[in-house]
């Protein structure tokens, strides 16, 4: 069942899905007097349809790659929310917005291509799980403890690494239970113990997120997340659940390793410019 293809533009509909409810809920909360009052209007819940929308085309796309595949699309939803904000706003990009977004497009398109991910055939131990859980919570209470009473930049960029590793842990959580879905029907997924730490990954991330926007550096809490989350989802995908590269030469590793690269830079340089 594994189509990095089909799961490449399956990833890509939920990146531009997740874009266009993203600019949607956006400009809601400028119409709205508070965050409280616009979720009174019938269109906030309308737009948190559309997320919900994205979320089941990220969880197809999951159904038929892997996170290797699937995680580097997404990255590109951030491009696609400044492009669907621009033309909202009837204005062009800004050229250096312009020029990482098509370099992130680039390094994507080359992870995917050249990388040819696998998916991955290994199941993981029972005390491989223990010590996943085991970390995402001390991650969680770590930054929370490091960050108690540090200046407000360190918190953010402490906030914003928590936050893209909780997201990381999301998405493996996601794959494992939609493979559980996949082969066990609805009572597989409801009976995987996957399904709710994906939830409980997804609530805690938004929370931590929350603390990351009050702490008010946006330039370092979103480029720090954007950076974070794919390299904590490679890095369970490979080790846990065994996904690769389908590369065999030297100069193939190293064409994959710099698009990975040229990815994480875009992401973070993309996001930065954003909020400038």
């Amino acid at each position: 069942m594994h189509n990095i293809y089909l799961s490449a533009i399956l990833a890509l509909i939920s990146a531009a899905t997740m874009a266009a409810g993203t600019v949607w809920r956006h400009r809601i909360m400028r119409a709205g007097a508070s965050p409280l009052r616009s979720m009174r209007r019938p269109a906030w819940w309308a737009s948190m349809g559309v997320a919900f929308l994205a979320y089941a085309f990220q969880a197809a796309a999951l159904a038929f790659g892997s996170l290797l595949v699937v995680q580097p699309v997404l990255a590109l939803s951030l491009m696609l929310t400044l492009l669907f904000s621009a033309r909202q706003e009837h204005r062009r990009m800004h050229p250096e917005e312009a020029f990482w977004g098509a370099l992130l497009t680039i390094s994507v398109a080359g992870v995917v291509l050249l990388g040819r991910p696998l998916a991955g055939t290994r199941e993981p131990l029972a005390w491989e799980w223990v010590i996943v859980v085991i970390s995402a919570v001390a991650v969680v209470a770590g930054a929370f403890a490091f960050a108690y009473r540090r200046p407000t930049a360190t918190q953010s960029l402490t906030y914003g690494i928590t936050c893209g590793a909780l997201f990381g842990y999301q998405a493996l959580f996601s794959k494992v239970a939609v493979d559980d879905f996949v082969t066990g029907g609805i009572m597989g997924l409801l009976t995987s113990w996957q399904l709710w730490a994906m939830l409980l990954a997804a609530t805690a991330g938004t929370i931590v997120q929350q603390y990351a926007f009050a702490a008010g550096n946006l330039g370092t809490s979103l480029p720090a997340a954007k950076v974070v989350e794919p390299i904590v989802a490679f890095t369970l995908g490979i080790f846990l659940l065994g996904e690769t590269f389908r590369v065999t030469s030297g100069a193939g590793w190293a064409a994959t390793g710099a698009s990975i690269s040229i990815m994480l830079i875009s992401a973070a340089m993309l996001t930065r410019a954003s909020v400038r």
